[in-house]
């Protein structure tokens, strides 16, 4: 029996961060949703005004055997810009701040750990909000595997293609064949 673990974060539309969290071997399912806010249930649509205090993220379970939390986030932090606040490229406003929302004292740890490991990488301070785990809401099911969904839109073709394509040159063996 597997001894599967929960993972929380975000860094700009979950769209992206969806793309290419999935591809990774060890992952069991992924979600797209929202968390960090203060409203119970928010819809896509209030969480893209700002005013609800989500983040969009996903929320992943994994078989650590497979990928460690430490790989997990330590991908994620490299996938994205976490030195720029409450925006990804053209997306901004806080629902698209970098975060991770740490389950347990471990991964919180671990977060710090990988905090200072990419640190080096970056020429700007890491902004990204390392908050307690609270509640996850889930997207509305057209946000769900979006990126497999959509490829041949624009937003896929312009903003996602070139993080997988940069994923694919970085973590080769970690991928799904």
């Amino acid at each position: 029996m597997k001894n599967l673990s929960v993972a929380t974060f975000g860094g700009g539309c979950f769209w992206c961060i969806e793309a290419v969290i999935q591809r990774l071997k060890g992952i069991e399912s992924i979600k797209s949703g929202y968390s960090g806010g203060f409203i119970k249930n928010p819809p896509y649509r209030e969480v893209c005004t700002g005013r609800t205090g989500h983040a969009e993220v996903i929320q992943v379970t994994f078989d650590p055997a497979i990928i460690s939390y430490h790989d997990l986030i330590f991908i994620f932090m490299t996938s994205h810009d976490p030195t720029t606040l409450n925006r990804q490229g053209a997306d901004a406003g806080t629902q698209y701040r970098s975060i991770i929302l740490y389950h347990d004292p471990e991964q919180k740890a671990i977060a710090e750990q990988v905090f200072e490991e990419v640190k080096p990488a970056y020429p700007d301070p890491i902004v990204t909000e390392l908050t307690p785990f609270e509640v996850f809401y889930e997207a509305e099911e057209d946000h769900q595997n979006y990126y497999n969904n959509n490829q041949g839109a624009r937003y896929c073709q312009i903003v996602i293609d070139p993080k997988i394509h940069k994923l694919k040159k970085m973590y080769a063996d970690k991928l799904i064949d």
